[in-house]
């Protein structure tokens, strides 16, 4: 799984207890490699939090310049708010590389966390253990 995590770590969070029960699941952090061959990977997963409405630009790089055709790809994300537009260019950007677009999962955050308001505390261990099943959903 190929993340950006810089905010609150909250993507980070996520992928890591994907790992942590899947140690065949490797992590590569987008925002420190610039190329990683990927060919070898049945699946990939891209996991960020949303900047502006979209992936971490260093996310995207990474899929630019790394994903290799015929590939199944998944995205998770975090961010206050459902929207599948948010990753609408992402699953383009896939689809262009003949890969195989699996779906796509995401968390909750928001910016009233700041004032202690809507969806503190996440994500929490219920969304960590449905970030687990939706992984576990995507390889079956």
């Amino acid at each position: 799984m190929v993340y950006a995590s810089v905010h609150h770590k909250n993507t980070e969070k996520l992928v890591r207890a994907i790992a942590d029960k899947y140690p065949e699941v490797e992590l590569i952090d987008a925002t420190k490699t610039i190329l990683k061959d990927l060919a070898s990977y049945d699946l990939i997963g891209f996991a960020s939090g949303i900047f502006y409405g979209k992936l971490h630009k260093s996310l995207i790089s990474f899929i630019t310049d790394n994903l290799p055709a015929h590939k199944k790809a998944f995205v998770i994300y975090t961010c206050g708010q459902d929207s599948p537009s948010y990753i609408k260019s992402v699953e383009e950007l896939i689809k262009s590389k003949d890969a195989a677009f699996a779906g796509y999962y995401y968390d909750t955050w928001s910016p009233f966390k700041l004032i202690g308001g809507k969806n503190k505390e996440r994500p929490n261990a219920d969304d960590i253990q449905k970030a687990v099943e939706f992984y576990e959903g995507i390889c079956k």
